[in-house]
């Protein structure tokens, strides 16, 4: 066993400079050729998209603890004999969660003796990665409106949010952004700070974040309205940071999560309930093709996380880019108001369903009551994570219960009535009578909590609620998609049209 000062002074040895380059054309991964014995180097082909001399090194899965000490220690040492090594170089980020590794500014030295060690399973060099672009203009939300009903919207329909009040409830959604203004009015105390990631403040100065959360989650803009919102700040106020950053966040989040299910599996065998619903993770930024992103955004689902990534803004393939190519998240194309792809969203199979994200007011950055409002897939990924907390929150409800068979393959998304129970003929009965009669009666919740007991905690995988999500969208709603793109509108099964 080697000593622990190995692994804490390598993690703290020095701290790199970044530089943020805009992103211009679209990226794809392409492994550089090793020679036998090497892993490979995974270069993006985006101009200027890359942070010199930063890489993200990925550790295999099933890595020892002490293998991994052991691999941190020999960095330390290949790090402090190698005459190029600058007061700049060494680890940025250790990644010790649901993924293995590390980022750092390393010579080339030092990085061909990395791509020799077997314990490494690949290399990626780090790249910036930025809010999605967005456009601002002046204009009256109704994005709401739009997911709680199946036909295109009509004048009576513009501004009427169907929903379940107890939406949201219980369930905690991480925002990766820029941080979100906690202090806003329209969060009413359910805002939080997180996790600060790059050497910046615990404050949103770009507006971004704030916007976001405010979709999924404020009072009076956001779908799931009592459901919790937690700040992980990756990017810093210019909307740009670095891939290795948003990496650490997404690694933080999931750690987060992964304790809240403990701690509600826990008092649920102890106590037969629970308040947690579970967790979502929104994740509106965009950069090149990442590998380390995307396997770090698979696992964090194969966990238990909920994940809603964007498509991107750039009217092309959305699998050319990361996070949206993760295909255990669900990838979020943008709709207008008229039901047509907005013309800079992305599309493609990566795409899995489409969300308002044309002119979407919501909370912004500044003052307790500053509002904007904003174009792009950023504020579409903003609805379906909402909607993915509002989902959680109600199951299982008469709008939304899934049913599942022994494959995993979705049966039925509504509550099944069955007749034969006390509990299904009490609801029908008190849907019928009238308001001054059932008003002096028990709600029909309190009647199934005493006659169907659950015998295990509720709740929904999110490939489970993936599966869901999609068979609720509404179908050939969506006008101007190129081929090979899913014609899927979000949907919220509180209307019966």
């Amino acid at each position: 066993m080697y000593p622990f000062f190995g692994w804490a002074s390598v993690a703290l040895s020095c701290v790199s400079v970044v530089v943020a380059i805009t992103l211009s054309t679209s990226p794809r991964i392409v492994p550089q050729r090793s020679p036998i014995g090497l892993v490979s180097l995974l270069v993006s082909e985006h101009p200027h998209g890359t942070v010199n001399n930063s890489y993200i090194v990925m550790l295999k899965d099933d890595i020892h603890p002490d293998v991994k000490l052991s691999h941190l220690n020999f960095l330390q040492t290949i790090n402090q004999a190698d005459p190029l090594v600058g007061n700049v170089s060494g680890i940025r980020q250790v990644y010790d969660g649901h993924i293995h590794g590390y980022a750092g500014r390393f010579t080339d030295r030092v990085l061909e003796q990395l791509r020799a060690r077997p314990e490494v399973a690949y290399i990626e060099r780090d790249q910036i990665v930025h809010t999605t672009k967005f456009t601002t203009q002046r204009s009256a939300p109704w994005g709401l409106g739009r997911i709680s009903h199946r036909p295109r919207l009509s004048p009576s329909t513009f501004a009427k949010y169907e929903y379940d009040d107890d939406g949201g409830d219980g369930v905690d959604v991480y925002v990766i952004d820029t941080g979100i203004n906690i202090n806003h009015v329209e969060f009413e105390g359910r805002a939080s700070w997180g996790k600060t990631i790059p050497d910046d403040e615990d404050e949103d100065g770009n507006g971004h974040g704030s916007h976001c959360a405010g979709t999924i989650a404020s009072r009076k803009y956001g779908i799931a309205k009592k459901a919790n919102i937690i700040a992980v700040k990756v990017l810093g106020s210019n909307g740009s940071g670095t891939m290795s950053d948003v990496i650490a966040g997404v690694v933080w989040a999931t750690s987060e999560a992964q304790k809240k299910n403990a701690a509600a599996e826990q008092e649920y065998t102890a106590t037969g309930k629970t308040n947690h619903k579970g967790s979502v993770a929104n994740m509106s930024l965009g950069g090149g093709k990442s590998q380390a992103l995307q396997d770090t955004v698979n696992k964090a689902v194969s966990s238990g996380l909920h994940f809603t990534v964007v498509a991107g803004n750039d009217n092309r393939d959305a699998c050319n880019y990361s996070p949206a190519a993760a295909e255990n998240a669900i990838t979020v194309g943008a709709s207008t108001l008229s039901d047509e792809k907005t013309s800079a969203s992305n599309h493609g199979s990566c795409v899995d369903v489409f969300a308002p994200g044309l002119n979407i007011l919501s909370t912004y950055k500044g003052t307790t009551t500053a509002t904007s409002t904003l174009s792009g897939t950023s504020m579409a990924s903003s609805h379906v994570a909402g909607l993915l907390a509002y989902l959680l929150s109600i199951y299982p409800s008469p709008s939304f219960d899934p049913t599942f068979d022994k494959e995993g393959n979705l049966k039925n998304v509504k509550s099944r009535c069955i007749l034969s129970k006390p509990s299904c003929l009490y609801s029908l009965a008190h849907s019928v009578l009238p308001e001054w009669i059932a008003a002096f009666m028990p709600l029909p919740p309190l009647v199934e909590a005493v006659t169907a007991p659950a015998p295990k905690r509720p709740t929904l995988t999110p490939l489970q609620l993936k599966k869901a999500l999609i068979a609720l969208s509404s179908r050939g709603m969506l006008s101007g998609l190129p081929d090979n793109t899913v014609n899927l509108l979000v949907f919220n099964n509180a209307t019966s049209s």
